[in-house]
């Protein structure tokens, strides 16, 4: 299915909206066209191409709401919808936190769809798969890999005036490679709006290298370490730090934003002055759709300063309540680094370990932030400036409160997952115990 122009969405948004009858109405469209193709044991497994559409309608009346959605858009279908969820609504328990909806609202726009990605055909998805597929099978080694491009729209509209259209495209590859005695094991990813910035083959020759460089792991002993955190790695942690952000689990003292005896920490430096964290729909590396999933406008917002906690993010009930301007999640997090190379980082390391990356991460004290999880797919032991060998992979316990009060250095901010995200370089990371897993 095409995607809709932005016309074209409000002409059926308003039509839903005509045939409403409660006290308010909300009406979301959106739809597109997701291929892929994966591949493993370099062999293409599945590959294929959906298009979809999908309309939600939430109706209101007072504080009690009903949804309903449908992928039929037909004048029939539609009233029925419309039917359906004021009914729904009528026999809902009230909401207490239900916040009435917003009128018009003034939205930034944001470069978020490439026609290039919107051309990839099943025969550009093949073509990655072949570069990544052969230089493995050359060199006897076992790749698995993933490709999806997406290209679609979203509108929303509500009775009350407000209305706002978004096209995005976007292409993830990631691939995983095993050596042929499956000792050694390396990964690598990128994520882009524009499929001209992707390239398969060197992306597949870094997880090459580190498969070859990981073969028979050595064990050392758990404990404190200088780690170097890849981008990727750094990622899977900073990712869960803005997720703590939240000013309701602050105010509620169920964070670690929470102050002892009541409030926050608002204003308090709480990590080195180094760190600096900031969001940004408009960002060209990682633009994103220009509202929140309340209808908010997105822009530029200072979470961290200089070390120094700016911003918590407030939903529109929680910042009535406590009397401030609502402040929408973050979407689009930039954390500002510096300018050091990783060989420069592995150069300046006396005795310490390199991370590919993480996974099975699950926390342990929200209100430290503290959490758990493993290394994977490439851990490497760093002595005099040096790789010497792999090492066997780690649990670890840290929390990332802990990790940007020990930095030592940080390289330039690179795109992973839809973040901006630097290498870095940490003094006293805890790993706690050895793993057998690859």
């Amino acid at each position: 299915m095409a995607i809709l122009t932005k016309e074209e969405a409000k002409q059926i948004i308003d039509k839903v909206l005509s045939f409403a009858k409660a006290d308010e109405t909300e009406v979301s469209i959106s739809g597109g066209r997701t291929g892929n193709i994966r591949y493993a044991r370099n062999t293409v497994n599945t590959s294929g191409e959906t298009n979809s559409i999908g309309l939600n309608i939430t109706s209101v009346y007072g504080k009690k709401s009903g949804s309903t959605s449908i992928n039929e858009l037909d004048d029939e279908s539609l009233k029925k919808a419309v039917a359906r969820a004021e009914e729904i609504a009528m026999l809902a328990p009230e909401n207490p936190e239900y916040m009435p909806m917003l009128g018009p609202q003034d939205y930034p726009e944001t470069k978020t769809f490439i026609q290039s990605t919107d051309n990839i055909d099943p025969d550009y998805r093949a073509q990655v798969a072949i570069d990544s597929i052969k230089p493995c099978a050359d060199k006897n080694l076992t790749a698995a890999g993933y490709l999806e491009d997406f290209s679609g729209f979203v509108a929303t509209g509500n009775s009350k005036g407000l209305f706002g259209y978004n096209k995005s495209t976007s292409v993830d590859f990631s691939v995983t490679v095993r050596t042929a005695d499956g000792t050694g094991s390396g990964y690598a990813s990128c994520d882009y709006n524009d499929v001209n910035l992707l390239k398969s083959g060197p992306v597949t020759s870094l997880a090459v290298q580190k498969a070859q460089a990981s073969v028979n792991a050595q064990a050392i002993e758990p404990g404190k370490y200088t780690v170097i955190l890849e981008p990727t790695a750094a990622a899977d942690l900073m990712r869960l730090l803005t997720f703590g952000l939240d000013a309701r689990s602050a105010d509620e003292g169920r964070s670690f934003m929470s102050k002892k005896g009541g409030g926050t920490r608002l204003g308090e430096k709480l990590f080195d002055e180094r760190v600096n964290i900031y969001s940004d729909p408009t960002h060209p590396d990682i633009p994103v759709a220009p509202w929140s999933n309340d209808g908010l406008p997105l822009e530029k917002t200072v979470w961290v300063e200089n070390g120094v906690a700016k911003n918590l993010f407030y939903s529109r009930y929680w910042a009535e309540k406590q009397g401030v301007q609502a402040v929408p999640r973050p979407r689009g997090v930039i954390f500002e680094g510096g300018n050091e190379s990783l060989a420069d980082m592995i150069k300046s390391t006396e005795r310490g370990v390199l991370v590919t990356r993480f996974w099975y991460i699950r926390s342990v004290d929200p209100q430290t932030l503290l959490y758990t999880g493993l290394t994977r797919d490439g851990t490497f032991y760093i002595e005099n400036g040096q790789i010497k060998f792999p090492v066997k992979n780690f649990r670890f316990n840290e929390s990332p409160i802990i990790m940007l009060n020990n930095i030592e250095s940080m390289g330039k901010p690179q795109r992973v997952g839809g973040s901006m995200v630097p290498a870095m370089k940490i003094r006293d990371f805890t790993f706690t115990s050895l793993s057998d897993a690859v």
